[in-house]
């Protein structure tokens, strides 16, 4: 038989279901125009409907870096044989 590289399977892990979940929130909090298309409450006055996105750009940052910390430790943690939920591979 030929030496076929072995194809291994994506691996769902804790940790990588808490980053896909902080990759994922601020896309469900932007699409569900519904619960922010308001006026009010005003902050400093600006409209609730424009606040509430510049937090949203805010918010999407920290999240977003700590998808990548999240990332960089699964990875390290892969590299070095072990997994999240400390079995190994």
């Amino acid at each position: 038989m030929p030496d076929v590289p072995e194809v291994r399977q994506p691996v769902v892990t804790p940790i990588r279901v808490v980053i896909t979940v902080c990759l994922v929130a601020p896309f469900v909090a932007m699409l569900w125009v519904g619960s922010y298309a308001k006026t009010d409450p005003t902050f400093i006055g600006i409209p609730f409907f424009y606040w509430y996105q510049m937090l949203w750009v805010l918010i999407s940052t920290a999240l977003t870096m700590t998808a990548y910390q999240l990332w960089q430790r699964d990875r390290r943690a892969r590299k070095s044989g072990h997994t999240s939920g400390g079995a190994q591979q």
